[in-house]
C-alpha cells in the first residue's frame, strides 16, 4: 500500500488542472485533514511546487527534476508493466538491480528506475553513460514461458515499441540499428541490454535494460561520443516529460508483448524490417570471437536472426554481435 505523502501525490498528478480540497483527500485516504497538510509540506521539501487556496484546495504546480513514481502510476495505462516499481535517486545499476529482485521472486512487469546510473552498462560490458536527471535508465522483469532461443525476439519486439512510443510522445521518427539500439539521423539515441535467468531450456525471467538520452544537451555528453550520440531535446530543442514517455513505453511494450505470445513474431518481424535503417545496406558484422563477415543485409528470418547475403551469394545468419555500414 503506496504511502499516505505517495497517495496525496498519485491525486495531484491525477488532476493536475484543478484544484482537490484537503476534506477529499482525507475522505480518499482515510486521514485527516491536518495529516494530508503535513504531507503536503514533506513533499513541497522534496521539491514539488504546490498551490494552495483556502476553501479551494490545492493544485499541483511544478515538480522537481527528478522521475517520480507517483506521477508514472497516476498516468499509467498498462495491467502489468510498471505497475510495480522500484525507484532510487541513484543506483549503480538497473541491470543489476533488476537481477537481483527477478532472483527474489520479483513479479513479472516490475520496473526498476533510476535517476542515475554509476555503473551503466550496455552489450559487451560496455559503459553506458547515465548523468543526473537526463534520461531514462530503467529495466524492466519479464517471466515469458518461452524456449531460449527465442529469447533474441523479445529485443527486437522492445525497439518497435519504443520507436512508437516515441513517435506518439514527440512525434521522432527513429530507426532502429540491429539488433538492439534505436538511431535518430545517424546518431544513437536508446540502447537495449537484454538479459536472461534461465532454467534448462528455458527461460525463467528476462530483464530488459533500457537506457534513453531524453534531456541531456551536448554538454552533457562526454567528448568521445558526442558525434556518434543524441537525444531528444537535442532533436526538439525543448525538454520531454520523461514520465510521459516510460508511461507510453510500458503501454507499446505490454501491448506487443501480449500480442507476440498469443500469435508469434510475424507483426513484429514486419514492423521492425519496416523501421530497420540495415535493411538492403552493404555491412559488415564481427563477432567476439573477431570473426567478420562482410554483405548485404536483406532482413530478419522468423527468429530474428539477420541474414546477410556475401558476394558470392552465400546467406549468412548473424547472431548477436557488431555491425558497421559500408554503404
Amino acid at each position: 500500500m503506496p504511502s499516505t505523502k505517495a497517495r496525496i501525490l498519485m491525486m495531484l498528478f491525477e488532476h493536475p488542472h484543478q484544484f482537490i480540497s484537503g476534506q477529499e483527500m482525507s475522505d480518499a485516504i482515510g486521514c485527516s485533514r491536518t495529516a494530508v497538510w503535513k504531507q503536503i509540506k514533506e513533499l513541497e521539501k522534496d521539491g514539488y511546487r504546490i498551490e494552495s487556496i483556502p476553501k479551494k484546495g490545492y493544485r499541483l504546480k511544478g515538480t522537481p527534476n527528478r522521475i517520480s513514481p507517483e506521477e508514472i502510476l497516476a498516468g499509467l495505462k498498462t495491467e502489468i508493466f510498471g505497475r510495480h516499481i522500484v525507484y532510487e535517486p541513484s543506483m549503480p545499476s538497473t541491470q543489476k538491480r533488476a537481477h537481483h529482485l527477478a532472483e527474489d521472486g520479483a513479479p513479472e512487469g516490475t520496473l526498476v528506475i533510476s535517476d542515475e546510473q554509476t555503473e551503466g552498462r550496455g552489450r559487451l560490458g560496455r559503459t553506458w553513460h547515465s548523468p543526473k536527471g537526463t534520461g531514462i535508465w530503467m529495466s524492466l522483469i519479464l517471466r515469458p514461458k518461452l524456449s531460449l532461443n527465442k529469447i533474441p525476439q523479445l529485443t527486437l519486439m522492445t525497439a518497435v515499441a519504443i520507436v512508437k512510443a516515441i513517435k506518439v510522445v514527440t512525434g521522432i521518427e527513429c530507426q532502429i540499428k540491429w539488433p538492439n539500439d534505436i538511431f535518430y539521423n545517424g546518431k544513437k539515441l536508446v540502447g537495449i541490454l537484454t538479459e536472461l535467468q534461465a532454467e534448462e531450456n528455458q527461460a525463467k525471467a528476462v530483464i530488459i535494460g533500457m537506457g534513453m538520452n531524453v534531456n541531456l544537451t551536448e554538454q552533457d555528453l562526454p567528448d568521445d561520443i558526442k558525434k556518434i550520440a543524441t537525444s531528444i531535446q537535442m532533436i526538439t530543442g525543448k525538454p520531454c516529460s520523461r514520465a510521459h514517455l516510460i508511461q507510453d513505453i510500458m503501454k507499446q511494450m505490454e501491448s506487443f508483448y501480449h500480442f507476440y505470445l498469443e500469435d508469434g513474431f510475424g507483426l513484429i518481424k514486419t514492423l521492425w524490417e519496416t523501421y530497420a535503417m540495415n535493411i538492403g545496406r552493404i555491412i559488415t558484422a564481427r563477432n567476439v570471437n573477431g570473426q567478420v563477415v562482410k554483405g548485404l543485409a536483406r532482413g530478419i528470418n522468423d527468429e530474428g536472426v539477420l541474414l546477410l547475403e556475401d558476394q558470392e551469394g552465400r546467406i549468412h545468419r548473424i547472431y548477436s554481435t557488431d555491425i558497421e555500414f559500408n554503404g
